[in-house]
């Protein structure tokens, strides 16, 4: 049996493996867990078959923001009764960013930008931001992260 096949077979199974397989130019198809996604490059780079590898970026933290306001409130017994996270990812000059530690020329941003709906107080509101940079993909975006790569 193929590392590709097995690959699948597993992720069909462990939601927590990724399979990520070229499927012609610059689409790739994504399988996580039961779950099928694509990703490519818009025209004339690639052919818009799904979102960019850095749409997808800012989409997992746009919805780790959502789950974890929803579950916050929840637990809170909250009248929030609606989010919405607009996410964009972009590049700065490191001289724009007062509080990055990078010396690099330009630095990774993600702008996000949250609505919440309910007749939530101004004091749970302000809270409700505050939870949303504690959730944990942007704590994992935040951190330093140690990525293992190999041929197999």
């Amino acid at each position: 049996m193929s590392e590709s096949s097995v690959n699948r077979q597993e992720a069909a199974v462990d939601p927590g493996l990724v399979v990520v397989r070229r499927e012609g130019g610059l689409a790739n198809k994504i399988i996580v867990g039961a779950h099928h996604l694509a990703a490519d490059e818009p025209a004339p780079i690639g052919n818009d078959t799904g979102p960019t590898p850095y749409g997808l970026l800012a989409a997992a933290l746009g919805a780790c923001t959502s789950m974890t306001l929803t579950m916050y409130a929840d637990r809170k017994q909250w009248p929030l009764e609606s989010v919405t996270v607009l996410a964009r990812h972009g590049k700065i000059h490191a001289s724009d960013c007062e509080d990055c530690e990078s010396t690099e020329c330009r630095v990774d941003r993600i702008d996000t930008a949250i609505e919440l709906g309910g007749p939530l107080t101004d004091e749970q509101r302000e809270r409700l931001l505050d939870v949303a940079t504690r959730c944990p993909v942007h704590r994992t975006l935040k951190s330093e992260i140690d990525i293992q790569t190999r041929l197999v």
